[in-house]
């Protein structure tokens, strides 16, 4: 028997024996199975295509979340940037206003220091000058009283030779005795028409005119007044008496003549001069040393008598003497005088001076308080969160349409 007798009795037996359903159910499955298999073919391409889809979607979808990533990253590092940069600048204009500022009121300081500097030196240099004149005055007073001394000698001789010469004419013995006057005023320091005046003519109270040969001024107000107008025809006759009786008929009209100008320089109210405020003695000036101390050693109550009269008599040296102290007053009031207005402008340059400083200290406050709100204001704009860089860096993210970026701006700001 063949094979294909073989199996068509096969087949046979399976159409008409039990098998019947088991073949016409595996026909029926190998006929779904082969419906299916283009089916399979089709879902399994288009499955392959989603797979492919799926993966270029995710592959855009990453590299989306990585440039997001990035672009915020750069707008962080940008708002730093940008927030740096602003501090910078900031710090630069606070640095820039501060060294203006500092530089003005070192300018002002400055301005206002410089007058009381130049006061102060002004003052510094008149004590040391005054100083100095006072310790060259001290360390020259020996000097000054053998040039005194000297100078007495030469007086006293010119004296005793021009009474000789100008012996029994009163106007000229006058004249005479105003010159060796002046002379002695000459040398006592004292100024004319500031420390002492040479005949000045005043009244009195019943309107009297008298012209005092000098008036001394004196630091406190007061006034010295000197008369020279003192007769020496006696003396002229005691030095020039060829005998002793001549010589003490002389000696005694020189008394004779001293008390009676002393009777008339007491009977003259100087005090009351208008204008003038004189101390209650005059003093009567001398112009001969020799007829000075002779008149004192031979008569004792003399002295007694020149005070009751209130009328002091003097010498050229005790004049000079009594005149160079009237100097040193001056001098010493001058520099009192100066003491007390450096002491005042040194209390109103201390006021100033105070006054200045607080307010320097009031302007260190306020320039404290001006950084304080700065750096709170700096800290709204670029710290913290919510600040208003980064807020306002979010804007292009959320479609606002912007010409530059912040940073950019920064940037072209800075430069």
């Amino acid at each position: 028997m063949t094979l294909a007798d073989k199996l068509g009795s096969y087949l046979e037996s399976l159409l008409t024996g039990q098998f019947v359903p088991i073949f016409w159910a595996g026909l029926g499955a190998l006929l779904c199975f082969s419906l299916m298999i283009p089916l399979l073919v089709k879902w399994k391409r288009r499955y392959r295509e989603l797979l492919v889809e799926h993966n270029i979607f995710r592959e855009k979808i990453e590299l989306e979340a990585r440039f997001r990533e990035e672009k915020i990253n750069l707008l962080q590092a940008a708002g730093e940037d940008m927030r740096l940069q602003f501090r910078n600048l900031a710090h630069e204009i606070f640095d820039e206003k501060t060294r203006i500022l500092t530089r003005q009121n070192s300018e002002k300081i400055d301005y206002l220091l410089k007058p009381y500097q130049e006061q102060l030196n002004s003052f510094r240099d008149r004590i040391e000058t005054i100083f100095l004149e006072e310790s060259r005055d001290h360390s020259s007073l020996k000097q000054e009283l053998l040039n005194l001394r000297k100078l007495n000698d030469r007086i006293n001789d010119e004296a005793v030779r021009l009474s000789r010469a100008i012996s029994g004419d009163n106007r000229q013995q006058g004249t005479w005795g105003e010159i060796i006057l002046e002379r002695v005023l000459e040398h006592t320091g004292l100024r004319n028409g500031h420390e002492f005046e040479t005949q000045t003519a005043l009244r009195d109270d019943e309107n009297r005119l008298l012209r005092p040969d000098v008036i001394i001024h004196l630091p406190d107000g007061k006034d010295v007044v000197i008369d020279s107008k003192m007769s020496l025809t006696g003396w002229s006759k005691y030095v020039n008496g060829d005998s002793e009786s001549e010589r003490q008929d002389g000696l005694n009209e020189h008394l004779r003549s001293i008390r009676s100008h002393l009777k008339s320089l007491s009977q003259k109210d100087y005090s009351s001069l208008k204008g003038l405020r004189t101390l209650d003695f005059v003093l009567m000036f001398i112009p001969i040393e020799g007829a000075f101390t002779s008149a004192l050693q031979s008569e004792e109550k003399l002295l007694s008598e020149m005070y009751a009269r209130k009328v002091i008599i003097v010498s050229p040296s005790t004049l000079l003497a009594t005149l160079r102290m009237v100097e040193y007053f001056w001098q010493h009031e001058r520099q009192s005088r100066n003491a007390v207005e450096i002491a005042e402008r040194a209390g109103s340059l201390y006021n100033k001076l105070r006054g200045f400083l607080a307010d320097m200290e009031k302007l260190g406050l306020q320039l404290d308080n001006c950084k304080d709100s700065y750096d709170r204001a700096l800290n709204k704009l670029s710290q913290g969160r919510g600040n208003l860089i980064s807020q306002a860096a979010r804007f292009p993210e959320l479609g606002v349409k912007v010409k530059e970026e912040l940073s950019t701006m920064t940037a072209d700001t800075n430069e």
